[in-house]
């Protein structure tokens, strides 16, 4: 305008920090704010020092998202042989087969023996980013 001022149509919110940066010469961003708004921000400023801090920040962030390690609840189902495959194709929600083991033969109808195995599954626990996690479903027992 006639005294100078430049009029800059861009996002307050993330503008904040970039402007902390400037004055300051640290680089804080609120909690609650993505680092990607502020990237975008220095990034329209050119301000490579800022851009870089905030990269940097960015994996940060990301690297400690990949190391959380995953969890995983287990369960151990009885069925008989004739059982198994119905048993294994009908898991659902996430759940897999892990281990099958032979614990003999429950009964014996005429000249048959019937095997009985256990049948070990598992399901991955997922964190949110609030540090709860899903608890799984009943859905790996199987009705007949």
């Amino acid at each position: 305008d006639e005294t100078g001022a430049y009029l800059i149509d861009r996002d307050p919110t993330y503008f904040g920090p970039v402007l902390n940066y400037l004055r300051h010469g640290k680089l804080v961003i609120n909690k609650d704010l993505a680092e990607e708004g502020v990237l975008e921000e220095a990034e329209f400023y050119n301000i490579t020092s800022l851009i870089k801090l905030v990269k940097d920040k960015i994996r940060e962030r990301d690297s400690k998202i990949s190391q959380v390690p995953v969890k995983h609840v287990y369960r151990v189902l009885q069925c008989q042989e004739e059982e198994l495959t119905q048993m294994v194709s009908t898991m659902s929600d996430g759940w897999k087969f892990e281990q099958l083991v032979s614990i003999g033969s429950s009964y014996n109808y005429g000249n048959e023996d019937q095997a009985e195995f256990l049948c070990v599954v598992s399901k991955e626990l997922h964190n949110t980013p609030y540090g709860t996690t899903s608890e799984p479903s009943e859905k790996a027992k199987v009705s007949y």
